[in-house]
């Protein structure tokens, strides 16, 4: 008989597992409870949606919709469907389709998997997550300030150093019209200098051409007209409060003139926080102002602005900087000599639970041979990282007790503790949360 193929995960799509998981468990930890003081709340939607969505959303000539995203026909109903490659799209579809914004602005941030068809490299996977938050309904540029301090914050409370915050306006549809025709332009006098893409894009999106990252092209980047210089008295005075408002808070940027991001749905202000620390993956977050996108996806005009940023990167960048994240430990180990002691060693420890105490219990690998004998036990315990150990044996369980053991003292201490009275001392073991 032949052997069965053994099958692995497809490339670009990675499992995370312990211990590796409770990194991103100690992230996402931080993130619910900074959104939870920025008075953000959580919000979660599909990860298969409408192909269109993310079309019109998006935008038909951008490099996601063209070349990146995982679309197909359900078989049931011939319905065009596409794993979503990114989440403010899909939120916004979900507030309009909820009428989230009847009742005035909400603040939401939500977290999960994405999926990008694209070669596989450090920081670039084809299932990715991200965080991201974004405020609907509120026009006013104290709320992209906002944001930008809310991601700031962030890397504060992770200790994530030496991140740069570089800034642009992309200002409002005729600006951009004007700009857009400028841009032509001077890129029709450049044909020869554009690639098979820039050229595709030259009347399509031309926006989309300062993104490049062709090395061959970033002279005649560098050097084409700035949408910034064709902004006028109302975008400049929204992003002098944007700037403003940073200042006031100690938080340094920069301007970057050519920062255009990878969607057609922004206007107005845009931000990408980077690291040198990545190579070429170095945005870590970026966002900015989509007032256009709700009335695009079908409800009623309103302004937004949001953000996301790569978990994979951002955990990367934690190891780079080599930024401690902590591991998580039980408080207990409860060691068992005899297997007899089990119902009621594991009723001391789901009362133990209850009570806010993590326990790890010892249990037989190999079926037949008893729970293994004490010195193997301790060693597990100690191995386990936790501060005590639960002694169950048959001399404590004669008298209705356990042996409260520390394992981290350096001297051994123990104590005896009756079994009847668990409340009085659960909480001497309970060091987490």
């Amino acid at each position: 008989m032949s052997k069965t193929q053994k099958l692995v995960a497809i490339k670009g799509m990675n499992d995370i597992l312990p211990p590796e998981s409770a990194k991103w468990e100690w992230l996402e930890d931080k993130v619910r409870d900074l959104m939870a003081r920025f008075a953000y709340r959580n919000m979660r939607t599909p990860i298969v949606e409408p192909t269109a969505l993310f079309v019109r959303g998006l935008g038909e000539v951008t490099d996601i919709v063209e070349k990146e995203m995982y679309s197909f026909e359900d078989r049931l109903n011939g319905e065009q469907l596409t794993l979503r490659p990114e989440a403010t799209a899909g939120v916004v579809r979900a507030v309009v389709e909820h009428t989230m914004l009847y009742e005035g602005g909400k603040r939401l941030y939500y977290m999960g998997p994405m999926f990008r068809h694209e070669r596989p490299q450090r920081g670039r996977y084809r299932q990715f997550h991200q965080i991201g938050a974004e405020a609907l309904g509120f026009p006013g540029a104290e709320v992209d300030a906002e944001l930008i301090l809310l991601a700031h914050s962030l890397w504060q409370e992770i200790g994530l150093q030496n991140i740069e915050l570089q800034l642009n306006s992309l200002g409002q549809p005729e600006e951009r019209k004007a700009h857009r025709a400028a841009l032509i332009e001077y890129l029709e006098k450049n044909l020869d200098v554009l690639d098979e893409d820039a050229r595709r894009r030259l009347y399509s999106n031309p926006l989309r051409i300062l993104d490049t990252k062709n090395p061959a092209m970033q002279e005649l980047v560098n050097a084409a007209p700035r949408l910034f210089d064709f902004l006028g008295e109302a975008s400049l005075a929204h992003f002098e409060t944007v700037k403003t408002i940073l200042d006031a808070n100690g938080v340094k940027w920069t301007l970057n003139p050519r920062l255009v991001r990878g969607m057609d749905y922004y206007n107005l202000t845009v931000f990408e926080f980077i690291t040198t620390q990545l190579g070429s993956q170095g945005t870590i977050c970026g966002g900015g102002r989509y007032d256009y996108l709700i009335e695009q996806i079908g409800g009623k005009p309103a302004p937004a602005v949001g953000w996301a940023l790569g978990v994979e990167r951002v955990l990367e960048l934690l190891k780079e900087q080599e930024q401690p994240v902590p591991e998580p430990t039980s408080d207990a180990y409860a060691i068992i000599p005899d297997a007899q002691a089990l119902p009621t060693v594991m009723a001391t420890l789901q009362k133990l639970r209850m009570a806010g105490v993590t326990v790890q219990m010892h249990s037989a690998v190999t079926a037949g041979e008893g729970m293994g004998s004490m010195k193997s036990q301790f060693k597990k315990a100690d191995a386990s990282g936790a501060r005590f150990a639960l002694i169950f044996g048959p001399d404590e369980m004669a008298r209705g007790a356990v042996t409260v053991k520390s394992l981290r003292d350096g001297n051994g201490q123990q104590v005896e503790q009756p079994l009847a009275d668990i409340d009085t001392w659960a909480a001497t073991l309970h060091i987490t949360g």
